[in-house]
């Protein structure tokens, strides 16, 4: 049977739905999801196996057999642990039927197979009789049904039911409680993902439009690697308060809940984020602790144990407040059966984007936006081309570079917008700032584009970021160059394009955390060298041969060879209708461990005018990396990482050719050692 799936389109700037193999959906979803990482999260799964080994011997003190509940077992890695720990019995729950048919593997493989059961079905499905799933409740539950917000994965339904049905009362529960911490901060810099600033335009000022900066955004959580935002990015209001915790030992909840903690003010400033993490303690005396806490809160910072399957979470209030120092202040959490939200007083309203901006815009896509530096290159160079006869024409999504351009004198100014939702944010835009007129939307494609859409005229300047809501990978932006293939007909002689070209660059780097899944060691112990090797299946079968879209601020990483183009795509040229190749050899000069490459473009808007989606800075004497926070970077993991002693006789080779039919570049990498 085939299935349909979703790719992202350069040549078009859409997804397209094309037929793969029955295989292809199941090895997707075990290559993209979260199993290796708790895999590789030592500290996790030493916690989980140190609660588990104690609640088995709570129940075992007491005289009662030892009867599991394993929900959501993923690999079976608890229920394993649990039965090494003494347990007479684990029934193993997962729902998704080939990770479950995997568990069921592994556990037969370690020889668990005569005490543990796994059952493929939603634990709300599972049955307990002589001729049910499980044959008699069980006394401990133990969970792993987490996520950055701690309940989103749906973790307080699943508890609900389980203690209703399928647990003894009195149970054991690994782990036992979760509590829930929140800090208000002042942080321009992740106020910036949230709103966006007016911006200084010459002698004018282009204002947001009074909607969006009354609008409360969208409720949803922003998980990121808050260890990577320096406490010197914000400045706390208050402390950091203890907001609510769950005991899973016992009945939980799932109804809708708040709870506050009242706070002084430490410093005043505007009370903008909420920054959150949760503890787990696996038991209840809480002496077996696995915290989510940032790097910054370690007294000693080399004890921190990274993991990228549970994150911290950034949470926006719907309004920024001024506080003096000394105000009292009351900050309420929120909940319901999947998220999280935040208010400094009592209102249980959710947030909902009125605005529309919040629903198109991403939150790296706001910082993008807000990014002085960045707009200043564009401004600079857009005075450098425009000319009170230009006619121009912007092609991205949801873009202000039109708008620029009408304030900077263009004579007429059209903008492509694709999607109707990205029209109606720019045309806000246009309307709080009375130029209306000053831009005309047009909701069409390039290739549909006529005279007559454009007046009759023709296009002196073609402009982009360029940006589209679609691009996953850096070249998936090459969609502007189709575009401005398309619009050739309708181009002046001797038209400026802006940009003019893009470089793709590439660098050799060691990631000092950023898991790779392709490495495996031979120490990890014989249960944990099967499970990797099934994940190794399902990355085999295509995604060790492409690169993954990554936030490499978020990744620490030194770089092992100097930065170099391989690609370089002119945009004053047409897409040409052969492949484009580079092929090469750079010496690795930095000492360290090679786990892959780094791919990102850089766009030249003028001769001397550059922007980069990847590094920002030059890269330091020891190899540190300073990455742009607004886009995704390519990442290409090799295999297995290869050693480098820095003195460039170790060289990496690649060979990378750019398809014009599909938009797409084929890669291929090696390392070549002396």
């Amino acid at each position: 049977m085939k299935t349909f799936c979703g790719r992202a389109n350069p040549t078009t700037g859409g997804l397209d739905w094309v037929e793969e193999s029955e295989e292809y959906d199941y090895h997707q979803e075990i290559a993209r999801s979260c199993y290796a990482d708790m895999l590789h999260d030592r500290d996790r799964n030493e916690k989980y196996y140190q609660g588990i080994r104690a609640a088995v011997s709570r129940v075992k003190a007491r005289g009662e057999r030892v009867v599991v509940l394993d929900i959501g077992t993923g690999t079976g890695l608890l229920s394993m642990m649990a039965v090494t720990a003494g347990a007479d019995f684990c029934y193993g729950i997962e729902v998704f039927k080939p990770m479950a048919k995997a568990a069921a593997s592994i556990v037969q493989k370690n020889g668990f197979s005569d005490k543990i059961k796994v059952i493929n079905k939603h634990s709300t499905e599972v049955t307990v009789g002589p001729d049910g799933d499980m044959q008699e409740r069980a006394n401990i539950l133990v969970t792993e049904l987490f996520d950055t917000e701690l309940i989103g994965e749906g973790a307080l339904p699943s508890y609900e039911h389980a203690h209703l049905h399928l647990m003894q009362e009195g149970c054991e529960a690994v782990p036992h409680r979760a509590t829930i911490y929140a800090q208000v901060v002042e942080s321009e810099h992740l106020w910036s993902w949230a709103q966006i600033r007016p911006v200084q335009v010459d002698d004018r000022t282009l204002h947001p439009p009074a909607a969006m900066k009354q609008c409360a955004g969208t409720p949803s959580v922003c998980d990121i690697q808050l260890s990577q935002v320096p406490p010197s990015a914000f400045t706390p209001i208050g402390p950091l308060c203890t907001m609510f915790s769950v005991d899973f030992s016992r009945m939980v909840s799932s109804a809708p809940c708040s709870y506050s903690c009242k706070f002084t003010v430490q410093a005043g400033g505007r009370a903008q984020v909420v920054l959150s993490w949760w503890d787990l303690d696996m038991d209840p005396s809480g002496s077996i602790v696995c915290s989510m806490a940032p790097k910054w809160t370690y007294s000693e910072p080399r004890e921190y144990p990274w993991r990228d399957h549970w994150m911290q979470s950034v949470y926006f209030l719907p309004t920024e407040r001024n506080v003096c120092e000394g105000e009292k202040l009351s900050l309420t959490v929120f909940h319901d059966d999947y998220s999280l939200w935040y208010n400094l007083d009592e209102r249980s309203t959710r947030p909902c984007c009125t605005c529309q901006t919040h629903l198109v815009w991403t939150r790296p896509r706001f910082g993008e936006l807000n990014d002085w530096q960045r707009t200043d290159s564009y401004l600079s160079a857009l005075r450098s081309v425009l000319r009170p006869d230009s006619v121009c024409l912007s092609v991205s999504d949801g873009s202000l570079l039109p708008i620029f351009a009408h304030m900077l004198g263009a004579k007429k100014v059209f903008s492509l917008e694709n999607s109707g939702m990205t029209k109606q944010v720019i045309e806000q835009f246009l309307e709080a700032n009375s130029i209306k007129n000053g831009v005309r939307l047009l909701a069409i494609r390039a290739e549909q584009l006529t005279a007559a859409d454009l007046e009759e005229e023709r296009i002196s300047v073609l402009i982009g970021e360029p940006y589209f809501s679609t691009s996953l990978l850096p070249w998936h932006s090459l969609f502007f160059w189709y575009c401005r293939t398309a619009l050739a007909r309708l181009l002046r002689p001797g038209a400026i394009i802006l940009p003019s070209s893009a470089t793709l660059y590439l660098l050799a780097v060691e990631f000092q955390v950023l898991y790779c899944p392709y490495f495996c060691s031979q120490s990890s112990g014989q249960k944990r060298i099967q499970m990797c090797l099934f994940f190794q299946q399902s990355l085999d079968f295509r995604e060790s041969r492409e690169a993954e879209p990554h936030h490499l601020w978020e990744y620490p990483c030194r770089a092992l060879t100097k930065p170099h183009p391989v690609m370089t795509f002119d945009f004053q040229q047409c897409v040409p209708a052969q492949p484009i190749s580079s092929q090469g050899t750079l010496p690795l000069t930095g000492s360290g461990r090679c786990h892959g490459f780094a791919l990102w473009m850089e766009y030249n808007l003028t001769e001397d005018i550059t922007v980069s989606m990847g590094l920002t800075k030059p890269v330091g004497e020891e190899g540190e990396c300073v990455w742009s926070p607004h886009r995704k970077q390519g990442v290409y993991f090799l295999q297995t990482p290869s050693e480098s002693s820095g003195d460039g006789r170790t060289s990496m080779q690649y060979n990378l050719t750019f398809e014009p039919n599909t938009g797409d570049i084929k890669m291929d990498f090696s390392v070549i050692q002396p």
